[in-house]
């Protein structure tokens, strides 16, 4: 199975809560973040993209980093792991993508994919006067496959002349190709979203569901297989989870807990103002997800609570679901997340013997 680390490019990472580390993102602890999972073997990093956080007490995601450029210093101080970096797809045209990914591609030895987003929280756009109106929840996925296929067009030919509904492309051109089969992630859960990635990606990421409840994502997996038989391509899920750990299940349940109390729940309310914009695009879409009140003090990932020991069974199930290539972690404090599953919760891994036998071997 594939590990990879959602870094925070936003401040604070993933929860929503005053109880919660509270941090300014920086290219310094990104990097350090990305270089202990490397020496770990993590297999990937990937960072989103946020133009305008959810305010609240602690101004949830109002501090944020850019992707390509984070991404680009960040090939530059690694040599294995891949990196990702997230494209909004409404604010950047898709041949000045295709570059700077085939920049970072020549920075990274061909380390380098591209998550394109559609674009769900209104307010992002708007403020810039980029919104192209509320019809858009219902025809985004059409933009971004006209989108994904210029991409593919420049990375494999150096050349596009794609004439679509959205885009106009007249003898396009860029040079020097990637170096490396350019992987394109997506993250979409509705049936057009799944219909996209099916026809476009190699990766569709989809949320875990719950606490400790690892293998209920499932019918996500299996409906992107369904999907992929129409398209007869090979597409796998990742699937994203939050790791809050420690030495005994009563330890962690209690800073999950801990977290839980301190919810910001202004931003909270954001969230789910801006969740409920989107009319059309159906109830199984991630924006859903996160506007559930569940468990919205981490934005309703799957969240894995318990010892070191327990989280490695739980994460070795994750690992047996159809169509699952690998998780996508996030922890509640980054450092030590990514060094107590490194040094503690890999080691108890059967799905991870094949990193652990080689670090041990070295």
């Amino acid at each position: 199975m594939d590990v990879g680390v959602f870094i925070p490019i936003g401040n604070n990472g993933w929860l929503i809560s005053e109880n919660a580390p509270q941090y300014m993102p920086t290219f310094e602890l990104n990097k350090a973040i990305v270089q202990k999972a490397e020496g770990y073997g993590f297999d990937f990093a990937l960072s989103m993209i946020k133009l305008r956080g959810f305010g609240g007490k602690t101004e949830f995601w109002e501090h944020n980093l850019e992707s390509f450029t984070l991404m680009a210093g960040l090939a530059a101080v690694t040599s294995k792991i891949q990196l990702f970096a997230t494209a909004a797809t409404l604010t950047l045209p898709p041949a000045i993508v295709a570059r700077m990914a085939a920049t970072i591609d020549s920075i990274s030895g061909g380390r380098f994919g591209v998550n394109l987003v559609t674009g769900w929280q209104k307010p992002e756009y708007t403020q810039m006067g980029m919104w192209p109106g509320d019809e858009f929840f219902g025809t985004r996925y059409q933009y971004l496959g006209e989108y994904a296929q210029v991409l593919r067009d420049l990375w494999e030919t150096g050349r596009s002349d794609f004439k679509g509904e959205h885009f106009q492309m007249e003898d396009c051109r860029v040079s020097p190709k990637p170096q490396a089969d350019m992987k394109i992630i997506c993250a979409g859960s509705s049936d057009a979203g799944m219909a996209f990635s099916a026809q476009y990606a190699d990766y569709n990421f989809c949320f875990g569901k719950g606490v400790n409840t690892p293998t209920a994502f499932a019918p996500a997996t299996e409906r992107l297989l369904k999907a992929t038989e129409k398209t007869g391509r090979s597409v796998t899920s990742c699937v994203l989870f939050m790791v809050i750990a420690d030495e005994t299940d009563e330890a962690a349940r209690a800073k999950w807990e801990h977290y839980k109390a301190g919810a910001d729940q202004d931003a909270i309310a954001w969230l789910g103002e801006q969740g409920a914009a989107d009319k059309t695009s159906g109830s199984d879409t991630n924006v859903r997800q996160m506007a559930d009140p569940t468990s919205a003090v981490n934005i309703n990932m799957g969240t894995l609570v318990g010892s070191y020991a327990n989280v490695a069974r739980m994460l070795d199930e994750i690992a047996t679901v159809p169509g699952m290539q690998g998780v996508m972690l996030t922890f509640d404090d980054f450092l030590e997340g990514v060094e107590a599953f490194g040094q503690k919760i890999q080691p108890l891994m059967h799905s991870r013997r094949h990193v652990t036998a080689l670090q041990e071997s070295a």
